[in-house]
């Protein structure tokens, strides 16, 4: 029987002042994870479009498109070793993968950018709360895909 390998949030869990989490993190590790890389994701996605689109006065669609090269990158990595813990290797196997992640990622990319015409160009709301919440409605979008599409664990 293969022995579960842990992490370092599952050794974290083992730290007397986390301990009380224990069980309810190991119950829903996956979601706590996916939501901790999610708001990290987040993080790196409003940063650079912040940067792109107000800092360096670039048009809002493409600071859009840059942010989420940067975002998915980021997302794909952590996704892969923490959230989903993917056990695919070999070159074309990863390849395979990183097509899927970044083939939803893509789809929630034009659900994005229809959301941040509407609300931006149209509507003339504010930049930069507009991005955050539509990254709360991709957020979801992108576990689902993520889940059932990209790191659905095959049967035994």
């Amino acid at each position: 029987m293969e022995q579960k390998k842990e992490d370092i949030f599952d050794r974290m869990m083992h730290l007397h002042l986390f301990r009380i989490f224990e069980p309810f993190y190991q119950k829903n590790k996956e979601m706590l994870l996916y939501l901790l890389f999610g708001g990290l994701t987040t993080i790196v996605s409003i940063g650079s479009y912040a940067w792109v689109n107000v800092g360096l006065g670039i048009n809002e669609l493409i600071a859009n498109i840059i942010s989420w090269i940067f975002a998915v990158t980021f997302a794909y990595v952590t996704n892969k070793i923490w959230v989903f813990q993917s056990k695919i290797t070999g070159f074309f196997d990863v390849c395979r993968e990183m097509t899927k992640f970044y083939g939803g990622r893509l789809f929630t990319l034009g659900v994005e950018e229809l959301l941040l015409f509407l609300f931006i160009t149209l509507l003339h709301g504010n930049s930069v709360l507009v991005k955050f919440a539509a990254q709360i409605v991709i957020l979801v979008l992108n576990y689902i895909i993520s889940k059932l599409f990209v790191f659905r664990r095959k049967k035994e």
